[in-house]
């Protein structure tokens, strides 16, 4: 699709080793300023870097705090090649107008996988078996050791990877319960478990899914730990702040909980072959892995797929669905006009005056199209194609504008 700005002429920045499947995306939609590194950038790098760029695409790592947004001034999105945004102040994004897109729900399965894979290995000890044999000690015994069909499995955080996590139980043969904040509708033989005491008090294997917020920050803690049926499994691929460790290794050591798999840790090191360090290290029957729950061939393809599609669909379009920011539009082209993006403080009074503008200056509107969120409004306007300049320079200059952008 032809843009107004050329495309040769826009510079998008993937860090942290995006996958190619992106960046084939933008070139194969004719932009050529493609830079991709492998490792994440910190700040000071990171404020430098942004000057000049127009898209960026990062996973987990990068940090992009509000000083880095502030000397984003070509900034128009930002794309994260992961589940989460928390690593985004959402709130400085949104003050500039700068569209935020993830990648919800295309590792999901990759995550639901290896949580049944864990709960396999932990029900069955086998990474204490494991450990024993490459010490030469053959362990072979049944005790201890269970299946997981018949057993109860808690999931706390009935989303999209907990849901999946269900449907995988299911399968298997386990009986599934959840507690989720929000009411969720069940999937299969599910059951709402319907407080937290509830679900660990019943559950042999309880698994975490739920995001990094204030509530949910050491949701498993010395306190409710103790609620857990004695000998069972917990299991941590959320996030990292959601467990109190010191309290589960606690847990562990006094057999309260019967093992453990953790994927995600409240600090974790910047790059491979740094030094990590927990406390739940040397400990019995716990898998400890350097959060590659989404970390699969397939996972990264379909991300890479996804958040690129959403960015170009945005940057091309105008379209901003699935954004944490701007606020969601979806719209068709209009024949024979050209379009403008308009973001603004969200005060009473700014619709009026684009239309007084653009009316007073005789410049028809063939279509226009407003959604608004408690920080920002986000206006589309379709011109006639004749006076789509005038129009884009009336607008820069309405009271309280964040950023215009002519589209095509």
């Amino acid at each position: 699709m032809n843009t107004s700005y050329p495309k040769e002429k826009i510079n998008i920045l993937l860090l942290e080793n995006v996958s190619d499947t992106a960046v084939e995306n933008f070139r194969r939609a004719g932009y050529t300023g493609v830079r991709k590194l492998a490792r994440a950038l910190p700040e000071e790098e990171l404020v430098h870097e942004l000057r000049n760029t127009h898209l960026l695409g990062i996973r987990s790592k990068t940090q992009l705090t509000a000083r880095a947004l502030a000397a984003a001034e070509r900034l128009q999105a930002v794309g994260c090649f992961c589940i989460g945004v928390n690593q985004v102040d959402l709130g400085a994004a949104t003050e500039r107008g700068v569209a935020v897109f993830n990648a919800p729900y295309s590792n999901t399965r990759s995550v639901a996988e290896l949580v049944i894979g864990a709960a396999i290995m932990l029900i069955r000890r086998v990474p204490d078996k494991n450990q024993a044999a490459h010490e030469g000690i053959w362990l072979k015994e049944a005790s201890g050791a269970y299946e997981l069909r018949g057993k109860t499995i808690g999931i706390i955080g009935y989303g999209n990877i907990g849901s999946q996590v269900s449907v995988l139980a299911e399968a298997l043969g386990m009986k599934v319960l959840f507690y989720d904040i929000e009411t969720k509708l069940p999937l299969g033989n599910a059951a709402d478990a319907r407080s937290l005491k509830a679900l660990l008090s019943a559950a042999d294997v309880v698994t975490v899914h739920v995001p990094e917020t204030d509530q949910t920050r050491n949701l498993l803690n010395k306190t409710n730990l103790k609620w857990m049926k004695k000998g069972a499994i917990l299991i941590n691929y959320a996030r990292g702040e959601v467990i109190d460790l010191p309290a589960l290794r606690k847990a562990l050591e006094s057999g309260q909980v019967g093992g453990a798999a953790v994927d995600v840790f409240p600090v974790e090191p910047e790059k491979n072959g740094d030094r990590f360090s927990s406390p739940l290290q040397g400990l019995s029957n716990v898998l400890l892995t350097p959060h590659i729950g989404g970390s699969t061939e397939e996972a990264q393809v379909n991300i890479g797929e996804d958040v690129s599609n959403k960015l170009l669909q945005y940057l091309e379009k105008g379209a901003s669905l699935g954004s944490h920011t701007v606020p969601a539009l979806a719209l068709p082209p209009q024949e024979g006009a050209h379009r403008i993006l308009h973001i603004h403080r969200n005060v009473p009074g700014v619709l009026s005056q684009i239309n007084g503008q653009l009316s007073q200056h005789r410049i028809n509107i063939v279509g226009q199209y407003l959604k608004t969120n408690e920080a920002i409004g986000y206006v589309v306007v379709d011109v006639d194609k004749q006076l789509s300049k005038r129009a884009l320079s009336l607008l820069k200059e309405v009271p309280e504008t964040v950023k215009v952008r002519l589209l095509y």
